[in-house]
């Protein structure tokens, strides 16, 4: 069986690309960690080829798109973006699949320094999970919200953050489950390096300019290999 160790992945500070596709290509070349070059040697095209994917409105032929997505260990639809509107997961699952337990080492890695997870929260009504961005501070996880939201209403209580990657690709993928207690941030310098760490504004858009944190104090997590 395969190491389950995860690969060391290059975070990219700005996702090049002009056209959908372009985007896509290059956010999958830069996650990988490979350069243009690497990619054209792999599909057996000039780098340049995919420098003008990325960068200009280029529409590959069908067989060409196929061996970018290979290149990339990816898809054709994934690439084109025939899965945006679908939910992850629904490639079918190998025979010889098991999960196999991580580390917390591991989970730390995987969690990286920023990305989107789910945190859920006890209400009145029942439990709520709310998708936020986040960012990794040393041992904090912290993500935004509005002030008057029932996550900010979650500080002082124990919550739940999981963070998850899903391969239809590879038929693969892994998760991370980190339960801790919520608080709010009130702190200004710890405002001011979180507002720094933060790699971009909440996708939900709005006033969300709250800081709450999560520091862990189990984390758990989970991978999806094959034998």
């Amino acid at each position: 069986m395969p190491s389950t160790t995860p690969k060391p992945v290059r975070a990219a500070a700005h996702v090049s690309g002009h056209t959908d596709l372009g985007r896509r290509i290059a956010a999958r070349r830069e996650a990988l960690g490979l350069t243009r070059q690497q990619v054209g040697s792999r599909c057996g095209v000039d780098a340049g080829y995919i420098a003008y994917l990325e960068e200009r409105a280029g529409t590959p032929g069908s067989g060409s798109l196929v061996r970018i997505a290979d290149a990339l260990g990816t898809t054709v639809a994934e690439l084109s973006g025939v899965t945006t509107e679908q939910p992850p997961g629904q490639g079918a699952a190998q025979r010889d699949s098991e999960l196999v337990a991580l580390s917390e080492a591991e989970c730390r890695h995987l969690l990286s320094t920023h990305g989107i997870g789910r945190v859920a929260v006890f209400t009145r009504d029942g439990p709520v999970i709310f998708p936020v961005n986040y960012v990794v501070a040393g041992s904090v996880i912290a993500f935004r919200t509005s002030w008057e939201s029932l996550l900010a209403g979650a500080a002082g209580a124990r919550v739940a953050f999981e963070v998850d990657h899903i391969d239809d690709a590879m038929e693969q993928g892994w998760s991370v489950l980190a339960v801790g207690d919520a608080a709010g941030v009130t702190d200004g310098k710890a405002i001011r390096r979180l507002d720094a760490a933060a790699r971009s504004l909440p996708w939900a858009g709005a006033d969300r300019k709250y800081w709450m944190s999560v520091i862990p104090v189990q984390i758990t997590g989970r991978r999806v290999v094959h034998r």
